[in-house]
């Protein structure tokens, strides 16, 4: 089997497999954790890792379709990731007062903060796109 032959089968099991695409994203999250370790930054690993499959996406070395099973299977299960948090509030009683509804309060400001971010960055995105659309070579 030549290299190429290799690599088309492995990005064809990977295009088709939610399990190793989830795989791939942790394995960029640990990577992220190893810059952030190796350099000192202050920053979480998975912040940088983010960052790295948002530089390969934009450079086009890795196609989404490589990565939207395993994304749209995280999304589906993220109410699971959410329990133990559940769990935590049972076990202190002081988040149901005063202390909780300050958390609630930063927590819903900064939702609504990055949704607004969101927002006018993709706003700002297609606008760009939609402008430089009819100037691009063919």
């Amino acid at each position: 089997m030549s290299s190429r032959t290799v690599i088309a089968y492995a990005t064809h099991v990977l295009r088709h497999s939610a399990p190793l695409q989830v795989g791939v994203v942790i394995g960029f999250w640990l990577a992220g954790e190893g810059i952030v370790r190796l350099f000192g930054l202050p920053l979480p690993g998975g912040i940088v890792g983010l960052v790295i499959v948002l530089a390969l996406l934009a450079s086009r070395r890795i196609k989404t379709r490589s990565m939207r099973r395993g994304a749209q299977w995280l999304l589906a299960d993220m109410l699971l990731f959410f329990v133990p948090a559940v769990l935590a509030v049972l076990d202190h009683q002081e988040l149901l007062g005063l202390t909780g509804l300050k958390i609630l309060a930063v927590i819903l400001v900064s939702t609504v903060s990055v949704m607004i971010a969101t927002a006018f960055t993709v706003d700002r995105c297609y606008r760009w796109r939609a402008d430089h659309a009819g100037s691009a070579p063919h």
